[in-house]
């Protein structure tokens, strides 16, 4: 990711969050980190598919492992927090058991799969963010 996707990137995410203090760190090639003030929250990644720029933010999420927790409330909290946002909101999908909607608002934000791995769930968030949603943005 060069400079400018860097900025619109960062620039992106303030907007999409009224969060002044997320920033986006540069990783090296087509990586970036993502932090919330000094908390690293996820990673974001470019792709290129016929000439069309892509990105794609990756959080994931650990509950802890009491089955008794409910994870849609403890999502929504959890995210509410992290993004410092308490429009966000977390959905179940229709006839979908292993993922779950976010939304700002009523805007459509991304999904948060279900990942089962040794005993342990963790949640994983993932924004699409296309080269479009970036158009706006200003250096």
């Amino acid at each position: 990711m060069n400079v400018q996707e860097i900025r619109q990137l960062d620039a992106y995410l303030k907007k999409l969050f009224g969060n002044p203090d997320i920033r986006v760190a540069p990783k090296g090639g087509d990586a970036a980190d993502v932090f919330v003030g000094e908390d690293e929250i996820g990673e974001l990644t470019g792709d290129e598919d016929e000439g069309e720029r892509s990105y794609n933010f990756r959080m994931v999420i650990q509950l802890g492992q009491d089955p008794s927790i409910q994870p849609v409330p403890a999502l929504n909290a959890y995210l509410r927090r992290r993004f410092d946002n308490d429009k966000i909101r977390v959905v179940t999908r229709p006839k979908k058991m292993d993922s779950l909607e976010v939304y700002l608002g009523e805007e459509f934000l991304g999904v948060l799969f279900v990942e089962n791995e040794k005993g342990r769930r963790s949640y994983i968030f993932e924004l699409p963010i296309l080269d479009v949603d970036l158009a706006d943005m200003t250096e």
